[in-house]
């Protein structure tokens, strides 16, 4: 990739402003929302009053029209300078289902309301408790009665779901043994949750701070023009947002693992210990340089997966890899910075426990490693398939 291609997809413009409105919530605003699992109201409506969280929203809706790679600059510069994007993250990549497979009058009813933040669509309704990532064994089931979906069933780890206006959910019109393939049969509605009957929703605590929720339809009516693209359509109009996520996701990890290095390597030249800065050590020094070259590779894979991705080409391999060294990479330089901290490491008041633990998270989410690597192995190098 030339300078010119490099330098059109970093953004520096618009990471330098995302950094200034960073600034604002400094390191005891995210510890006061860790400590009472609260959402990071404020500083959502800086990004949306900002235009950040409409960047990928064409401009004909009231957005920015911006490509992908500068949702990856906003992500990233978010996560490495000490905030957290995923109280928002999801509007980035939901909403590109309203607007690759959304009907005219879908797209003009919800895009420019998102775009201006009088809408928010933050929650998707896709994993549950039975089948996981295991997506096509779901059993949340959407019935047609007249002009509307009867949908019955129950997500989960559906974050942001109390935050939200809107929620993406996929759910079966078709049973499973009425279908030739296990991807056929669902269906894609949006659900506008502000006056929903039959709708309950249950918070999760969890390690960190994510605002994370089960969900539970019993009798929901949907009104049919909230279905999205053609019924039995849903699990391709998912599939279609994927590489786009995991990119987004990727952004994120590498803005964390630089957020973990520039602490690590400040603190290592600071900290004085037995006569001498700790850095000078190469047993202190090493596996932060080690988790920086990590980074480093992760970071030029993901440009190649944005590059790509913006060029209408095919990247999913680059995408699932980029996502899953991206997240090993965080995790290094995680791990590097704990214990270049010592006991302070684990102070609330130094940032690096929060943002440790936040970082854990996408090894497992939004997929697991093994599953990136299952994808690799078939899909890439031709393998037989394993699940």
């Amino acid at each position: 990739m030339d300078h010119a291609s490099q330098e059109s997809l970093s953004h520096p413009e618009i990471r330098a402003e995302v950094a200034k409105l960073c600034a604002r919530f400094p390191g005891d605003y995210w510890r006061r929302l860790d400590a009472e699992r609260g959402y990071p109201t404020a500083f959502v409506q800086a990004l949306t009053e900002s235009g950040y969280l409409a960047a990928l929203i064409p401009e004909e809706y009231g957005g920015a029209g911006l490509p992908l790679s500068a949702a990856s600059a906003i992500l990233e510069t978010i996560h490495a300078e000490g905030a957290n994007g995923a109280a928002c993250h999801a509007q980035m990549y939901i909403m590109g289902a309203i607007l690759r497979h959304g009907s005219p009058e879908q797209k003009q009813r919800y895009l420019p309301a998102i775009a201006a933040g009088t809408l928010r669509l933050q929650a998707f309704g896709v994993t549950e408790p039975s089948s996981g990532t295991d997506t096509t064994s779901l059993r949340t089931t959407a019935r047609r009665d007249g002009d509307r979906y009867i949908v019955n069933g129950q997500k989960i780890w559906t974050s942001r779901a109390e935050h939200s206006d809107l929620m993406l959910l996929l759910a079966r019109t078709t049973p499973r043994d009425q279908v030739a393939r296990r991807t056929e049969g669902l269906s894609t509605f949006i659900v506008d949750m502000r006056a929903a009957r039959g709708l309950t929703i249950r918070p999760i605590r969890t390690m960190m701070n994510h605002n994370s929720c089960e969900v539970f339809f019993d009798n929901l009516e949907v009104p049919a023009e909230n279905l999205v693209g053609a019924e039995g359509s849903g699990f391709r109009i998912i599939l279609d947002g994927m590489n786009a996520e995991r990119l987004l996701i990727a952004s994120e990890s590498i803005g964390d693992a630089k957020w973990f290095t520039r602490k690590s390597t400040d603190y290592a030249k600071s900290r004085v210990v037995f006569g001498r800065p700790i850095g000078q050590n190469q047993g202190v020094a090493f596996p932060i340089a080690r988790a920086y070259a990590q980074a480093r590779a992760a970071e030029l894979l993901l440009h190649e997966g944005l590059r790509r991705f913006e060029a209408g080409m095919n990247c999913g391999e680059e995408a699932n890899m980029a996502k899953m060294l991206a997240a090993d990479a965080a995790w290094a330089a995680a791990e590097a910075c704990v214990q270049t901290h010592g006991g302070f490491g684990f102070a609330e008041e130094y940032d690096v426990e929060r943002k440790f633990r936040e970082a854990r998270l996408y090894q497992v989410a939004p997929i697991s490693t093994n599953l990136v690597l299952s994808y690799i192995a078939e899909h890439v190098l031709g393998l037989p398939r394993s699940y």
